[in-house]
């Protein structure tokens, strides 16, 4: 196995991954804009939308990251990416390409919910599992509850899963394993789910089984332009899943990272309760969650 060693440098934004041999004669220095055509290793990594730019030289890949992620949560990752790169191509050009599915790890709101992010779409629209009996319909859940005993619910949506942890480990004991896991299980192509995924523009229709009424599309539409961008950047949903005309109580449905969620009650009520009291206080005055 071709062994890589993580070294910091001075470049807060620079780290340089390791090796025990030559890599390349000379260097090559590469950015978004460069021909990586000829370079898979930098093809792998590009991969990565957080990577900015790749220099090669002697026995180093040094790789520079824009600052939407911290090291810490990403740097195993592109280890195990130069691994395996190099232990399929030990020569850094005009090697074969390999496809993958390249999955890196977020954090959320909610410190027993990790986001594994692609940048490919796993799901169009979202499901959610959130026990053993409900992942029979979703074979990537139920691989993921299958394999490890601490994950308790799975919410796939778009290019991403958010994984819910019990507190028996903390995510910096399994999060490679996680990631390892459900990229390889993407990587083979295997079905991710047999059930219908639930669509963003309305998923309340398929949960009570009717339409919104004018003033619950109102407050709606206010959540889909003002709050759901950033929820759903967390790993999760909220949703609008029941309004009382007479208290003016909006009742939301949490779904993914947000159910359960120790900041859900503070956003609800600091966040989005202000925010409908802005643009509708004839219609709202309050603001629950139905779960979580």
């Amino acid at each position: 196995m071709r062994e890589i060693t993580i070294e910091p440098t001075a470049n807060p934004k620079v780290m340089k991954f390791v090796a025990d041999y030559t890599l390349i004669p000379g260097a090559v220095e590469l950015d978004r804009n460069s021909d990586v055509s000829e370079i898979p290793l930098a093809q792998e990594l590009f991969n990565y939308p957080f990577v900015d730019k790749i220099f090669i030289t002697a026995n180093f890949v040094a790789v520079a990251k824009q600052d939407t992620v911290e090291w810490d949560m990403v740097q195993a990752n592109l280890k195990n990416v130069i691994e395996d790169e190099l232990l399929a191509n030990p020569r850094i050009y005009r090697q074969k390409p390999r496809e993958i599915f390249p999955i890196y790890a977020e954090m959320t709101p909610n410190p027993n919910v990790m986001k594994f992010v692609s940048n490919k779409l796993i799901l169009d629209g979202f499901v959610e599992v959130k026990s053993r009996e409900e992942s029979l319909q979703v074979p990537l859940a139920k691989g993921i509850l299958d394999e490890f005993d601490f994950a308790e619910e799975v919410f796939i949506s778009d290019n991403f899963v958010a994984v819910t942890k019990n507190d028996s480990v903390q995510w910096n004991e399994v999060m490679v394993a996680v990631r390892s896991f459900i990229a390889d299980y993407l990587q083979q192509g295997k079905t991710v789910s047999e059930k219908s995924p639930t669509k963003h523009e309305n998923p309340v229709e398929q949960l009570i089984n009717r339409e919104y009424t004018d003033d619950e599309q109102r407050i709606s539409d206010i959540l889909a332009e003002y709050v759901a961008p950033a929820v759903e950047n967390d790993g999760g949903k909220i949703s609008l899943i029941e309004y009382d005309a007479e208290t003016k109580t909006a009742k939301m449905l949490l779904q993914g990272a947000c159910s359960g969620c120790p900041s859900s009650t503070a956003t609800l009520k600091g966040g989005i309760e202000s925010l409908l009291k802005q643009f509708v206080p004839e219609l709202v005055e309050s603001v629950e969650a139905v779960n979580g």
